[in-house]
């Protein structure tokens, strides 16, 4: 390989190729295993520091959220300027010691603040690496790449939910924060000294607008502007809602409604969503570039499709009594819900020239983790809270259930979204 900073697109084999896509799938990896390993703990957590719900809610979704998605765009400004390698290299670096720290906080605030740390680490992960990809895989190709890349946030799950389960059970909490924060400062380094910085819009037929990136304000006004976008960034929120509404919640529903312990939850939750979400999001990539050859429309109808039919698979989750039928059901919901995301992407990717790119997904994400990781775990904590004066135990399972009537309205708007893009 060249020994020069960027990398032309001549010069990458398609092993090395494969090999950047599965490195930065990698720090995907770790970004949810550390961002999703709150949500194993919370139940410890909110037993030894005395929490309520909301504040659970706060922790795991909207604190995160606020310095996830508005420090995604001024991270993302600088992708599209200087190293984007760099940027990603820097971001796991930091929220792995971050999630480290976590495990040294004594009260509330402390844990938020360390949360807030996660959180502007894990700002800088995604959008580079979209923008990185979009550049090593050409257009016929991109949807099923960013689909595998997606696949992290599952393999992130699983690994999460397993360690983290076992390690609280076993070890305690704060020993698993230690853990778990360790392995990424490592992967950092070597993902520095490996991976080569692409040339931007390498793989695209007309790469003429590459040369200088663009502000924000000309950013928001291409994607504002663009009723594609602003359609697929509502329908992925809704879906994003959902998704953490559930998630996020799962393992204190499993532990207060059935009774599991921690490791078995661990177990059984990185297996459903791990397995199952992983599934989904390669399927989703394989059916949306394969179908949307001829009609380019299959990219937002097939996760239109996913999402009505995971909406019965939701209800089953949540109001089945039998732990195992619930667990089944969570996980066939997991697995439809994901999808969405490598199709969404690689629609967003489409309408900006390659300049834009890691801009586009900054926004992108800050859209629908505001509203889904940000509002989803905190509006079930917010509604378990008010009826668990009436309904004791049983006010998460209604919390709950309001994903039910959100994905129905996401369904909807991917269908529209999709009558918006072109056949070709």
């Amino acid at each position: 390989m060249s020994n020069k900073e960027t990398i032309d697109n001549k010069q990458v084999s398609i092993l090395y190729r494969n090999y950047v896509l599965a490195a930065l799938t990698l720090v995907y990896v770790f970004n949810f295993i550390d961002r999703q390993l709150l949500v194993i703990l919370q139940e410890s957590i909110k037993k030894e520091l005395h929490l309520s719900d909301t504040q659970l809610g706060l922790l795991s979704g909207f604190t995160f959220a606020i310095f996830y998605v508005t420090l995604g765009i001024p991270i993302a400004r600088i992708a599209d300027r200087k190293s984007r390698r760099n940027t990603v290299a820097i971001s796991l670096g930091l929220w792995s010691i971050m999630t480290a720290c976590s495990g040294m906080a004594r009260n509330f605030v402390a844990l938020l603040l360390a949360r807030i740390g996660v959180g502007v680490g894990e700002a800088g992960g995604s959008p580079p690496a979209h923008a990185m990809i979009s550049d090593y895989f050409p257009p016929q190709k991109r949807s099923t790449a960013l689909s595998i890349y997606s696949a992290g946030i599952y393999m992130g799950i699983l690994i999460g939910f397993l360690m983290g389960g076992y390690l609280n059970q076993h070890l305690g909490w704060r020993t698993a924060f230690f853990v778990v924060g360790t392995p990424g400062i490592v992967f950092a380094l070597l993902f520095y000294v490996t991976v080569k910085e692409p040339r931007r819009g390498a793989t695209d037929i007309d790469n003429t607008e590459t040369a200088n990136p663009h502000t924000l304000g000309e950013v928001l006004k291409v994607l504002y502007s663009n009723k594609t976008f602003v359609f697929l960034a509502l329908a992925s929120a809704l879906n994003v809602f959902c998704i953490y509404g559930l998630l996020n919640w799962a393992p204190s529903f499993l532990s207060r409604l059935h009774g599991m312990k921690s490791s078995q939850i661990g177990a059984s939750l990185g297996l459903i969503y791990g397995i199952g979400g992983a599934i989904g999001s390669f399927a989703g990539g394989l059916l949306t570039d394969h179908f949307g050859k001829k009609d380019k429309r299959w990219y937002l109808k097939i996760p239109a499709y996913a999402i009505l039919i995971g909406i019965p698979c939701a209800a089953g989750a949540i109001f089945l009594h039998d732990k195992y039928l619930a667990l089944a059901c969570l996980g066939l919901c997991g697995s439809l819900q994901s999808v969405y995301l490598g199709p969404s992407l690689s629609v967003a990717h489409g309408l900006v020239p390659a300049s834009m790119r890691a801009m586009t997904s900054a926004v992108f994400f800050l859209v629908i983790n505001l509203v889904g990781l940000g509002f989803g775990p905190l509006v079930v904590g917010l509604i378990s809270d008010l009826l668990k004066p009436a309904l004791g135990v049983e006010s998460l399972r209604w919390a709950m259930s309001i994903v039910i009537v959100i994905s129905a309205a996401s369904a909807i708007l991917f269908f529209n979204t999709a009558s918006k893009v072109n056949r070709h």
